[in-house]
C-alpha cells in the first residue's frame, strides 16, 4: 500500500527510489537500451529545409506552395526527430492492491512504469507522468534527466490514492489535453473498466498508444476453496460465493475472459499494442516479446 509522502524520513524516501532504480537499471543497460532505441527512435520526421527537385525525388515530397511561388519544383527535406516524449498514464485505484504472489498489481505496475522511465531517460528523450484512478491524481510534465526519472519514481512510489475506482476514458481525454505533441504513451493498468472505446480511439490516433494489462491469475481462476467472501476493491460490494462448486468456477472463468477478449477486440481496432503482465511472473518476456514484435513490424 502507498504512503504518504510526509509520513516518511526523506532517507527512507531516498532509499526505496534507488532500490526501484537499481532493480531496472541492469534491464535498462543490457536488455531494452538498444531495443527502445530500434523501436522508437527515428519514428517521427522533422522539416529541415526544402531544395529544388532532382531526378529520382520521390514526388510525394513535393512542396506545392514553394514550387508555385519559385516557379520550379521543391520538394520537402525531412530529418529524424531525435527527441522523443515518453508519457506513462498509471493507473492507481484499488484494484490494483490485488496479488495472490510475492507483490501486487500496483506494485509491478511502478517497476515496470520505473523502467520505461529510467529507458526513455537513458536515451535523451523526456518522459512525463499520469497518475489516475476515476480522477487525475497526479500530472507530472515531461522532461529529461536522471534527476527527473526518479522525480517520476518517487511520485509513483509514494502516491497515496484519493479514490478507489477507475475512469480509464478520463485519462485518455486528460492525455490528450495535456500532451499536444505525439507522444510514445504506456497505459498501465488493469483495465478494471468499461465505455472507454471512443477515448482510445482518439489517443492511439493521435499519439503511440501502448496498453499495459497487469493481471493476476487468481483473478482469471478460482481455486477450489470452499465458501469464500468476495470484495470489489473499488465498489466495496461483497458477495458469498461457493468456489468448490465447478460450475460457479467454470461460470468464473468464462465471465473473466470474456471481458478480456472484449478489451483485446477494442485494442485491434484501435491499431494499440498490448503487453500482458502477469503478477506471479518476470515482466522481462514480454517486454522483450513487445520490442522484438515491433522491430520485427519495422523492418
Amino acid at each position: 500500500m502507498a504512503v504518504s509522502q510526509s509520513a516518511l524520513d526523506p532517507r527512507e524516501i531516498l532509499r526505496k527510489v534507488r532500490r526501484v532504480e537499481i532493480s531496472t537499471r541492469g534491464l535498462v543497460d543490457e536488455v531494452f537500451s538498444g531495443q527502445y532505441h530500434s523501436v522508437f527512435k527515428g519514428r517521427g520526421m522533422d522539416f529541415a529545409e526544402v531544395r529544388e527537385y532532382q531526378f529520382g525525388d520521390d514526388v510525394r515530397s513535393i512542396d506545392w506552395n514553394v514550387t508555385a511561388r519559385v516557379g520550379s519544383p521543391f520538394v520537402k527535406v525531412l530529418e529524424e526527430e531525435r527527441e522523443l516524449t515518453v508519457m506513462l498514464v498509471v493507473d492507481v485505484s484499488a484494484s490494483g492492491d490485488f496479488g495472490t504472489r510475492e507483490r501486487t498489481k500496483t506494485e509491478v505496475a511502478i517497476e515496470i512504469s520505473a523502467l520505461l522511465a529510467f529507458s526513455a531517460i537513458r536515451n535523451n528523450d523526456k518522459a512525463g507522468l499520469i497518475v489516475f484512478s476515476d480522477q487525475i491524481e497526479k500530472f507530472v510534465p515531461p522532461r529529461k534527466g536522471r534527476r527527473h526519472a526518479l522525480r517520476v519514481v518517487r511520485e509513483l512510489v509514494f502516491h497515496k490514492p484519493r479514490a478507489r475506482s477507475t475512469d480509464i476514458a478520463g485519462a485518455l481525454e486528460y492525455l490528450n489535453r495535456v500532451q499536444r505533441k505525439r507522444a510514445v504513451a504506456f497505459f498501465v493498468s488493469d483495465f478494471n473498466d468499461q465505455g472507454f472505446g471512443r477515448p482510445l480511439a482518439v489517443a492511439a490516433r493521435r499519439h503511440d498508444l501502448i496498453a499495459v494489462r497487469v493481471g493476476d491469475a487468481r483473478e482469471r481462476d478460482l481455486p477450489p476453496l470452499g465458501f469464500l467472501e468476495l470484495e470489489d476493491p473499488e465498489t466495496g460490494e461483497r458477495i458469498v460465493v461457493n468456489t468448490s462448486s465447478g460450475r460457479f468456477r467454470d461460470a468464473f472463468s468464462r465471465t473473466v475472459h470474456a471481458r478480456r477478449e472484449r478489451l483485446d477486440d477494442e485494442l485491434r481496432r484501435s491499431s494499440v499494442d498490448l503487453i500482458d503482465i502477469e503478477t506471479g511472473v518476470s515482466y522481462v518476456e514480454p517486454l522483450r516479446r513487445f520490442f522484438r514484435e515491433r522491430i520485427r513490424r519495422l523492418r
